[in-house]
C-alpha cells in the first residue's frame, strides 16, 4: 500500500479538510483529493462523507485510520533507524524520452557535480501523463509540452513542430499521407490532424506509439510521416519544408512545474539547471524578461 496515500488520507483525518491538508503537506487542494480518490479506488470503499461544511470519515475510514497511522509509525521509525547510512535527498523527476535524451546529457553531469548526494528517480512518459502525476503529488518536477493551462506550470519557451520523414522519402509517391503519431491525447497528434484537415490533405495513421522508438522505426523506413521538434529529429530523416506542399504546424510550449511549497536547495537547484540548459537550447524561443510566464 503506497504511503503516500495513507500520509494524505491521515493528514484530511486529522485535518478535518482537504485544504487544510494540503498546506501541512505542501500540495494543492486538487491534489489531495486525486490522492484520496486513488487510495478509494486501492480499497474499493468510500474513506470519507463529504459536505459543504465538513469532511468526515466513514465506517470504513475510521477502521482503515488505526492501520494507516501505524503503517506510518512503522515507516518514519524504519527511516530513523536507518538515518545512519546517510543518503542524498530524492527528486522525482519526470519528462517525455524526447525531452530527457535532448537536455539530461548536459544538466545530469552539471548538477551531480554540485548535489553528488541527490537521488534522481526519472519517470518517462508522455507529457499528460506525467502533468497528471504531479497535479496527484506523485512527483517533484516535471518537463512536459503543455497541453492546458495549469495553476504549476511555469512556460519555459516554444519550439517549432516540423514534418518529418525519412531522407530518400518523396511525398508525390502518397496518394495519401501515411502517418506514425503518438496516441489520442498528444499535442503534437492534434496539431497534425487538424493542420492536414485544414489543408484538405488526406491522411491515415498507420503506426501509433507513445514510444519515441515506435514512431521513428516507421517513419526512418520511408513508411511513414511524423511530427518532431528540431532537437528529436532521428537520424536518418529530414524535415519537410512548406516548398513541399505540407501545412505549417505552429509551436508548441515548454513547460516546467516544481513541488509547490518549501522547496529544498537541491530541489530549487535542479529546477534552475533544468530552466537553464533549455533556454540555452537554439532551437527554443525564450519568453521576454517581463512576459508573464505563470500558467
Amino acid at each position: 500500500m503506497d504511503t503516500v496515500l495513507l500520509r494524505a488520507f491521515v493528514t484530511v483525518a486529522e485535518s478535518q479538510g482537504f485544504s487544510a491538508a494540503g498546506k501541512v503537506l505542501h500540495r494543492t487542494q486538487s491534489a489531495i483529493s486525486l490522492q484520496i480518490k486513488r487510495l478509494e479506488d486501492q480499497m474499493g470503499q468510500s474513506l470519507f462523507e463529504r459536505t459543504s461544511r465538513s469532511v468526515l470519515l466513514t465506517a470504513h475510514g475510521e477502521q482503515l485510520l488505526p492501520y494507516a497511522r501505524h503503517m506510518l509509525k512503522l515507516e518514519d521509525e524504519a527511516r530513523e533507524l536507518l538515518g545512519n547510512r546517510r543518503r542524498g535527498e530524492l527528486i522525482r523527476f519526470a519528462t517525455s524520452e524526447e525531452q530527457a535524451s535532448a537536455y539530461l546529457p548536459n544538466l545530469l553531469p552539471r548538477y551531480a557535480q554540485r548535489f553528488p548526494d541527490t537521488r534522481l528517480e526519472l519517470n518517462c512518459d508522455i507529457s499528460a501523463n506525467v502533468v497528471n502525476q504531479f497535479q496527484e503529488g506523485l512527483l517533484d518536477v516535471v518537463l512536459s509540452i503543455r497541453h492546458l493551462p495549469t495553476q504549476s506550470g511555469q512556460l519555459l519557451g516554444w519550439e517549432p513542430m516540423v514534418w518529418v520523414v525519412a531522407e530518400h522519402c518523396r511525398l508525390e509517391d502518397w496518394q495519401t499521407i501515411p502517418l506514425a503519431l503518438n496516441p489520442e491525447g498528444c499535442v503534437f497528434r492534434a496539431h497534425a490532424l487538424s493542420a492536414l484537415g485544414r489543408a484538405e490533405q488526406p491522411w491515415e495513421i498507420h503506426y501509433s506509439s507513445q514510444s519515441p522508438t515506435g514512431i521513428n522505426l516507421p517513419v526512418q523506413a520511408g513508411l511513414a510521416m511524423t511530427v518532431k521538434t528540431p532537437r528529436s529529429v532521428p537520424a536518418g530523416c529530414r524535415i519537410v519544408g512548406q516548398a513541399e506542399g505540407l501545412p505549417a504546424l505552429g509551436q508548441v510550449e515548454i513547460e516546467m512545474h516544481c513541488r509547490p511549497g518549501h522547496t529544498s536547495e537541491a530541489l530549487e537547484a535542479f529546477c534552475e539547471e533544468l530552466e537553464r540548459i533549455i533556454t540555452q537550447n537554439d532551437d527554443v524561443s525564450v519568453p521576454e524578461v517581463n512576459e508573464v510566464v505563470s500558467g
